[in-house]
């Protein structure tokens, strides 16, 4: 498949990489943010990053349905945290999710999680 470079995009991401904020990509819909972060998961393995040091989910992926919980989807992430590795979370159309602030929030206060959310 065929994507439009968004080098300014990536580079904002990769600017902001291990930095203490929670990164949000926002706008229309179909506009390419979930590509955005598949481009950008694709360069953090590049880099080295292990792939299960990477959390990926889509809320629009039914795959997901149950995660919409906001205490399910925090146990589920916080089951998978089982190093002191940096874990690279991609939460894609969060608002799909109950209560999303507060997983936001309990996730930004562990050291060792660098949080990306559309």
């Amino acid at each position: 498949m065929n994507y439009i470079k968004r080098p300014h995009y990536l580079d904002f991401l990769r600017r902001h990489r291990d930095r203490p904020i929670i990164k949000v990509v926002s706008g229309v819909r179909r506009a390419g943010k979930s590509v955005l972060f598949q481009l950008y998961k694709e360069e953090l393995l590049a880099t080295g990053v292990d792939e299960d040091q990477i959390i990926f989910i889509n809320f629009e992926d039914l795959s997901y349905y149950d995660l919409r919980h906001f205490q399910t989807l925090f146990a589920y992430i916080k089951d998978q945290l089982v190093s002191k590795k940096t874990y690279y979370i991609f939460l894609d159309e969060i608002q799909y999710v109950e209560k999303f602030e507060l997983v936001a929030d309990s996730l930004f206060i562990l050291a060792n999680v660098d949080l990306y959310l559309t």
